[in-house]
């Protein structure tokens, strides 16, 4: 069965590199899902899960903050601020980024960066997102 190349890349460091049959990642206009072969293309990623299927049908699973994704002809490239491994995800941590960033929408205060809290927000709630689908592929 053909590959690809796939590295997932954080502002940190790099998070994974392997081969993937397919990989799915969180377009702004939808899901994209890049098999090999696929067009060259680069575009804006939501934040949201990133899936990698391998050749043995095993699934890597990754959370990303949102980023940039790469297809060039043998290499698929996902840059992120925050990229973390599925196994990573804190769901503690997750909601109470998302009640700290609903509390600062709703206070409205002065010194308030309205689209850095909007921003807050959508990673959080998307992160909880990928901790339940991850917890239902897990089932």
């Amino acid at each position: 069965m053909p590959s690809i190349q796939v590295d997932i890349v954080s502002a940190e460091q790099e998070i994974w590199s392997g081969e993937g049959t397919m990989v799915f990642a969180p377009g702004v206009l939808g899901e994209l899902g890049i098999a090999p072969g696929h067009t060259p293309l680069i575009t804006k990623l939501n934040p949201g899960d990133v899936r990698v299927l391998q050749e043995n049908e095993e699934e890597q699973f990754f959370f990303i903050s949102g980023g940039i994704l790469e297809v060039q002809p043998h290499v698929v490239t996902i840059l992120s601020d925050v990229a973390v491994r599925g196994g990573d995800l804190d769901e503690t941590s997750a909601n109470e980024a998302k009640q700290k960033a609903e509390e600062a929408l709703k206070d409205g205060a002065a010194e308030l960066d309205y689209a850095q809290a909007k921003a807050e927000l959508a990673s959080a709630v998307a992160q909880l997102r990928s901790i339940e689908r991850l917890r239902k592929l897990r089932q």
